[in-house]
């Protein structure tokens, strides 16, 4: 009888242990940072929603290769998620590149009331028509400017500085009025090319400045906020469809709460990180020239009007 229960029991956990499902998931950054914030809190909430059957195993800094790449591989069906910025999606569904025109979004809330609304939820479900399945927003914030050369106050103190760029043609066109000479480069090269010298400078949202330790190799901030970088969850059709009406929700709610979280890391690094910059030794330039900024873009908005339609534009800044 001893035996027989025994053998029931070990019956049971090797159809437990079968039963489970690790999932990878894969972003650009530390785990520490708010897209490890985010993940983090989506596998929790999974493996909880799921009484354990779903688990993930996490992939920070780079580990499955750089943004496109790990996009790809979703795509493809050989990574399951990513949580990753949107600066490369654009290549996979251009209706994404409308949020990265500079100077489109006032401030978060307008953007966070965006990507909740019906122009941001639109825009997530036709992620499906490329494969991809976008299962929520989460962020990655506003970017603003460093450099190893000089202060930047002004777009003309811009001009001739080679900086970084994800490949993302909407951010580089944007970024050529102001003078700056883009370098499109994956984001796990970045730290050493900054090192080396090889470009000037970058520009990412503060929460990135902060867990890549940019004030390691670069002297100058300047806080422009020139764009909104939204980032997003994503996951493999391969996996996606395999999953009961029941788990889909799971994951969904799993996922909203993981942007909920991130973008509080967002908020909080904002808070508290131009402090931590300044104590690393950067020089921050907090009140830049905003309107010269917005001045010197506004001959590309022309450009931009074509290419998504000056009504859509128009639909993004009467959001309130």
């Amino acid at each position: 009888m001893k035996q027989a229960l025994i053998a029931a029991a070990l019956l049971s956990l090797v159809a437990g242990a079968s039963a489970q499902t690790v999932l990878k998931i894969g972003y650009a950054t530390s785990k520490e940072s708010h897209y490890g914030v985010g993940a983090t809190v989506f596998c929790d909430e999974i493996e909880k929603g799921t009484a354990g059957r779903y688990k993930c195993q996490q992939f920070p800094n780079s580990a499955l290769g750089g943004e496109r790449e790990q996009i790809e591989a979703v795509q493809l069906g050989t990574q399951d998620l990513t949580n990753t910025s949107t600066g490369p999606l654009g290549n996979f569904l251009p209706d994404v590149k409308i949020f990265d025109i500079p100077f489109l979004f006032r401030d978060y809330d307008h953007a966070r009331h965006t990507m909740d609304g019906p122009i941001g939820q639109d825009v997530l479900k036709k992620l499906q028509t490329k494969g991809l399945v976008g299962l929520a927003w989460t962020e990655n914030g506003f970017r603003h400017m460093t450099n190893s050369k000089r202060a930047i106050v002004h777009p003309s103190d811009a001009a001739g500085l080679k900086l970084r760029t994800m490949e993302n043609k909407v951010h580089m066109e944007g970024y050529k009025s102001f003078g700056l000479l883009p370098t499109p480069m994956p984001f796990p090269e970045l730290f050493t090319a900054l090192q080396q010298g090889t470009v000037d400078g970058q520009e990412n949202p503060i929460p990135v400045i902060l867990s890549s330790k940019f004030s390691q190799v670069q002297k100058h901030l300047s806080l422009t906020g020139h764009v909104y970088s939204p980032a997003v969850l994503l996951m493999s059709p391969a996996v996606w469809n395999k999953l009961s009406d029941a788990d889909k929700s799971v994951f969904t709610e799993a996922a909203k709460k993981a942007g909920a979280a991130q973008r509080k890391k967002v908020n909080d690094d904002e808070a508290s990180g131009i402090a931590q910059l300044k104590k690393e030794g950067m020089q921050v330039v907090e009140k830049v020239d905003g309107e010269g900024f917005r001045k010197a873009v506004a001959p590309a908005y022309a450009n931009f009007a074509k290419e998504f339609g000056a009504d859509k534009i128009a639909a993004i800044q009467a959001v309130k």
